[in-house]
């Protein structure tokens, strides 16, 4: 039985000239879907564009990989067995404070935005922020804005009450691209119970990650997967919980940005030593290892795919 895998956050380095040849480690009977990100809050839109371009014209050009223009070639291409890319944003700095460039996003295959990426900016809070102030009337005309062209709300790196007010907010399905459960392991960037039943009650997902540090003290196995993902559904129900990998590429490069940018993070992201990422190999025994839990098969193939491939046909719906 070949289930579709829709990961919603996947991170190449953050540079043109990117060998994007990595992602076909997600190969696979039956087809994936990768959310690749295209920027974060030190990014302008300038430099996000560039990527974007680059990024779309190196897959289009290796074999097994297809940048999708629309959910239609999502479910051509993943029928087919084969990769659709599309692409995602860890913060609202690259819109350049004008909400036009979100349509321009859109048409160069942007999915999904974060408005702030750990700490506050113009459009609300993050996540490591010691003041909570929520979201912002600009982080509110950003979802606003979202909503009308078609792109999906996330919550990821967001503050509590940011979160919340995303999804009071949000008149479309808003998700947690790559957030895993607080309640299981008590991390800034884990969202609380409360934030995932307002997200759900949207429509949306919570996509638990693969990243060690979120996952436990830096433990990025399937089994600590799963204890999110099993708390995550009995919590909200299996129609809301996905999974995405967060998984890096290039290490190192992530270990030079947190150098560059050191008041981005805290030690919550280095106490633990260099962080312990889940592979594209292992993430993809995830449908096996819940089979091997007990998990039916129809709550598998929601959790790994069905249900961000809902949310992407809310989210276009009338568009």
């Amino acid at each position: 039985m070949h289930t579709l895998l829709w990961d919603q956050h996947t991170c190449l380095p953050l540079r043109e000239g990117t060998d994007v040849a990595p992602l076909t480690r997600y190969q696979r009977p039956g087809g994936a879907v990768l959310s690749v990100n295209a920027g974060y809050s030190p990014q302008r839109f300038a430099d996000t564009m560039a990527l974007l371009r680059h990024f779309r014209s190196a897959i289009d050009a290796h074999p097994g990989l297809t940048a999708a223009a629309s959910l239609g070639d999502v479910e051509a291409i993943t029928g087919a067995g084969g990769i659709a890319v599309v692409f995602d944003l860890e913060d609202s700095n690259p819109l350049d404070d004008d909400l036009d460039n979100l349509a321009v996003l859109v048409q160069h295959g942007v999915r999904t935005l974060l408005p702030t990426y750990n700490h506050a900016n113009r459009a609300g809070h993050g996540c490591l922020d010691a003041d909570d102030g929520g979201l912002t009337a600009w982080g509110r005309a950003i979802v606003a804005e979202m909503n009308a062209v078609g792109m999906v709300v996330d919550g990821s790196h967001c503050s509590t009450r940011t979160g919340l007010d995303l999804c009071d907010a949000s008149t479309r399905p808003v998700i947690y691209s790559h957030s895993c459960m607080r309640a299981i392991w008590d991390h800034p960037r884990n969202i609380t119970d409360d934030q995932a039943r307002a997200c759900a009650a949207t429509g949306g997902v919570v996509g638990i990650t693969g990243v060690g540090i979120f996952l436990g003290p830096n433990t990025p196995t399937l089994a600590a997967m799963a204890q999110h993902l099993e708390y995550a559904v009995e919590l909200v129900g299996v129609d809301h919980v996905g999974v995405s990998t967060d998984y890096s590429f290039d290490q190192t490069e992530l270990t030079q940005e947190m150098a560059a940018n050191p008041q981005l993070f805290d030690d919550s992201y280095t106490r633990w030593g260099p962080i312990q990422w889940m592979p594209p190999e292992t993430w993809l025994g995830l449908r096996e290892h819940l089979a091997a839990r007990g998990w039916a098969d129809a709550d598998i193939a929601a959790v790994l795919g069905g249900n961000f491939h809902r949310v992407a046909r809310e989210a276009r719906r009338g568009v």
